[in-house]
């Protein structure tokens, strides 16, 4: 119908890098494999924070340049994982970082967290009537971890979900569509237990000042809740996983890596996690009861 291969995913974020972070195995292992990876990114980061010294002059306090930079960045880890087709909700700028929860920003005009969720949902009503896709993945209700721009994300795409199903909603939107299923990211706990078993064991070899905990990885829950487990064979993994790592060093203001550990602007030091994980939100499990999906179109109709 859209001349797109025949097996398409959609994931929607709230700033660059987060895609790196959480799904970079994934959407290399599906691009390599010729699915049709999109992403949408619904603001440009302006409000983060910076890490090298000599960047520091792009912050929102300062020049306000950040937004703009970090395109860039965006476009060199998608160009890692081998995605091209990577967008901007609305548009480059249309919707601003919201800063952290209780942030004066929450509320500046143009912030996405204060943006009306059916307005911002038709945006993207638009990316999945022309793409099409059976897969989507985002961020559960509390967006992992309850930064604003990432609830506000899942809000605006489950709602697009709903909507571009609707055959009465936006004709001039496209053709409606039904998402077979929708995602959320997720870590079960003990992956993340054993992840920082390792950190502490590497001692000293760890190349920043101070761990993080567990609690500061976004989307932990118990293993019982995780449907989906994406990796690879060896051979296949260690390629996904170098193109995560890769991905995740192109976002450099954001996120400094070494190794196998990785470390936000607070310069604490947090596992790299080589499979990525999921919930299963809407849909049909492609694999019976009890059981983890090895891939995230189990059950998908051809």
């Amino acid at each position: 119908m859209n001349g797109l291969p025949a097996r398409r995913l959609l994931l929607v974020h709230a700033h660059p890098d987060d895609e790196s972070i959480n799904n970079g195995v994934t959407m290399a292992k599906y691009a390599a494999e010729g699915v049709h990876v999109a992403l949408v990114t619904c603001t440009l980061g302006e409000e983060g924070e910076v890490i090298p010294p000599d960047l520091a002059h792009l912050t929102a306090d300062r020049e306000d340049a950040l937004g703009a930079h970090r395109i860039g960045e965006l476009a060199e880890a998608m160009k890692e994982l081998g995605v091209a087709d990577h967008r901007f909700l609305g548009g480059p700028g249309r919707f601003r970082d919201s800063g952290m929860m209780g942030a004066e920003q929450n509320h500046r005009p143009g912030a996405f967290w204060s943006a009306d969720v059916d307005e911002a949902a038709g945006y993207l009503v638009e990316v999945i009537r022309e793409l099409r896709p059976q897969v989507l993945v985002t961020y559960d209700p509390n967006g992992g971890y309850g930064h604003p721009d990432h609830i506000q994300a899942h809000r605006v795409a489950t709602r697009a979900a709903e909507l571009a199903a609707e055959p009465a909603y936006r004709r001039d939107l496209g053709a409606p569509h039904v998402i077979e299923k929708l995602y959320w990211n997720r870590v079960p706990r003990t992956v993340v237990e054993e992840g920082f078993a390792r950190l502490h064991e590497a001692g000293s070899e760890v190349p920043f000042p101070e761990p993080a905990t567990p609690d500061d990885v976004p989307g932990v829950v118990a293993d019982e809740r995780i449907t989906a487990e994406i990796g690879g064979d060896e051979a296949a993994e260690q390629a996904f996983v170098a193109a995560k790592t890769a991905a995740m060093r192109a976002h450099a203001t954001q996120i400094a890596v070494d190794g196998p550990f990785f470390a936000l602007s607070n310069d604490l030091a947090q596992p790299l996690f080589t499979h990525e994980y999921y919930e299963l939100a809407v849909g049909t499990p492609g694999v019976p009861a009890g059981e983890r999906e090895r891939d995230l179109f189990a059950g998908v109709r051809a």
